[in-house]
């Protein structure tokens, strides 16, 4: 006998908000299988209106609580038994971050809680990750958002520390990381791994995806920092509009693309990782797998 339970996701970012709904499938005497049911991610770059004004605009309430009630109608036509949502940087940073989760659970009765860069880290830490994690080697997991990055060091299958710095794709874009902000991360990085002879980068976020599929690579295979150094150079060499037209990228994805990749780059330079695994997970998987396991 088999039974499934559906669980949903709601991760909300600072570039884009994402509902996944997972069928979470247990079978007597084996792992629970979490597979994916649907994924909808909507483009709504929040960051780009916490980190230049402080504040949500009126427009992107209006455009959260329409999503929001989307993925509500959707939750219960799909038959979810249990949700949860998160959201990251930008709300954190908006002085009316909580005045929009009380209009949002008023209006859409979605019930947000904003969580912090040590939360978010934990729980993406909480997914997949151990059967990707050889236990005599030493990782460096990094996550790159819209708002800030999560950096965590992993090592003898055991995380050793994490930390999150206020370095994400849309701050970038917006001229909003000093460099006093990655002085901070290169020492950072530079501490943690210097002990260890090997370290291997683990990407996670929807650019270093994106980077991935454009590899062609079969997923348990890793990239290289050449690969994605060229990639950089190549990216850049292209105008948006051409990033659009010619990779296909999402209008929201192909501004974004270059400051996230230069963040893996130089992680991995700092680290003097070689090659990036990335596998297929980020917050909203954390979430479902968190829920399951009665961690949240």
């Amino acid at each position: 006998m088999i039974k499934i339970t559906k669980y949903g996701a709601i991760d909300i970012g600072s570039n884009a908000m994402r509902l996944l709904i997972s069928n979470v499938v247990e079978q007597e005497g084996k792992e629970p299988q979490f597979n994916k049911s649907s994924l909808v991610r909507v483009p709504i770059r929040l960051g780009q209106d916490a980190f230049t004004v402080g504040e949500i605009s009126e427009e992107n309430i209006e455009r959260m609580c329409d999503a929001m009630k989307a993925f509500n109608l959707l939750m219960k036509v799909h038959k979810v038994e249990r949700y949860m949502a998160f959201a990251t940087s930008a709300m954190r940073e908006a002085y009316n971050g909580k005045e929009v989760v009380e209009i949002i659970k008023k209006r859409a009765g979605i019930k947000i809680e904003i969580i912090d860069g040590k939360k978010e880290a934990a729980i993406i830490a909480s997914t997949d990750l151990h059967h990707l994690l050889k236990t005599d080697q030493t990782y460096l997991f990094v996550d790159v958002g819209g708002g800030s990055t999560e950096f965590t060091l992993f090592s003898n299958g055991k995380m050793v520390t994490s930390r999150s710095f206020k370095a994400g794709t849309v701050r970038l874009l917006n001229g909003m990381v000093h460099d006093v902000v990655w002085d901070e991360i290169e020492k950072w990085i530079k501490a943690n791994t210097e002990e260890y002879e090997e370290v291997t980068l683990i990407g996670s976020g929807g650019n270093i995806n994106k980077l991935f599929k454009m590899s062609g690579k079969q997923q348990e295979k890793p990239l290289s920092y050449i690969y994605i150094n060229s990639q950089y150079a190549f990216l850049n060499s292209l105008t948006y509009d051409q990033r659009i037209a010619e990779l296909g990228l999402n209008p929201d994805r192909a501004d974004v693309i270059i400051p996230a990749t230069r963040i893996y780059l130089n992680a991995m330079k700092w680290s003097g990782a070689r090659q990036i695994y990335v596998p297929k997970i980020g917050l909203s998987d954390g979430i479902v797998k968190a829920m399951y396991y009665g961690k949240i």
